[in-house]
């Protein structure tokens, strides 16, 4: 279970700025790539497929691309950073237990892992945020209020993706969970037209996972749309945090278990 004692010492900070200071000497091939892509998909999906397909919900094509976009990049960001680059600090380069040397336990590792990723993905957010605007998708300012709930998915999916760490014994067992879980879910939570296109059953289905929830906070921000209700907003944070704190906690037990075996 998770310690808030410990994590109320701040000791997963050093963690985080660890992370921080190794991704400052790459920075430079780290932002070509958050700007490259969502220009990319913008472009050719936004302009292309908006094209044909006009409006959707009364919102240009475009922007309702963008704003899902938004929300499934930092989905794919923090469960990348959680995974690929966690698995490489933990079972190749063995920074994990050199941390294990320190006064620094499980619980702030992991715990400094996840918000690293979290911060990383809203580096992405910002690149798409400037591309966006550049081409006239998004045109509030009120985007910046997104932010927060950007980050809190981030912690979410990173927690997520941490279990898939845990449970690992090689790179190529995150292909699994990226076909079978992070694609669906980026399929039919709405980034590319509305849940309510899809059959009743789906929608049902739809509606427990967590990017679904994420768009249906974040995408009324980034169109100027009014914002849901104050109880349907606690609803979608309620399931946001509540998938962060489980995933997190069964994270926590994995790993604890495997590095004191």
């Amino acid at each position: 279970m998770i310690n808030i004692t410990e994590l109320l010492q701040f000791r997963w900070i050093a963690v985080w700025q660890r992370h921080f200071q190794v991704w400052l000497k790459q920075i430079g091939a780290a932002l070509i790539g958050n700007f490259g892509e969502p220009t990319l998909v913008l472009l050719a999906l936004g302009y292309g497929l908006g094209h044909f397909v006009g409006t959707i919900e009364g919102i240009p094509y475009l922007t309702f691309l963008a704003s899902g976009m938004v929300c499934s990049s930092v989905m794919h960001t923090s469960s990348f950073e959680a995974q690929y680059s966690a698995f490489t600090r933990m079972n190749v380069q063995f920074t994990w237990q050199g941390m294990l040397a320190t006064p620094l336990d499980v619980q702030d590792i992991v715990f400094g892992e996840i918000i690293w990723a979290a911060s990383k993905s809203l580096v992405t957010v910002m690149a798409i945020f400037i591309v966006a605007a550049g081409i006239g998708a998004i045109l509030t300012w009120k985007v910046m209020l997104a932010l927060p709930v950007l980050f809190l998915a981030g912690v979410c999916f990173a927690s997520m993706a941490m279990i898939m760490t845990a449970l690992a014994k090689g790179y190529d067992f995150f292909l699994y969970y990226h076909a079978l879980l992070l694609s669906p879910m980026m399929l039919l939570s709405g980034v590319f037209f509305p849940v309510s296109q899809m059959p009743e059953l789906i929608q049902h289905f739809v509606w427990m996972l967590p990017l679904t929830h994420t768009i249906a906070l974040t995408r009324p921000l980034l169109v100027e749309n009014t914002l849901p209700d104050l109880s349907a907003i606690a609803l979608h944070l309620g399931v946001i945090l509540s998938y962060a704190i489980v995933c997190l906690s069964v994270a926590l037990k994995l790993l604890r278990r495997r590095l004191y075996q």
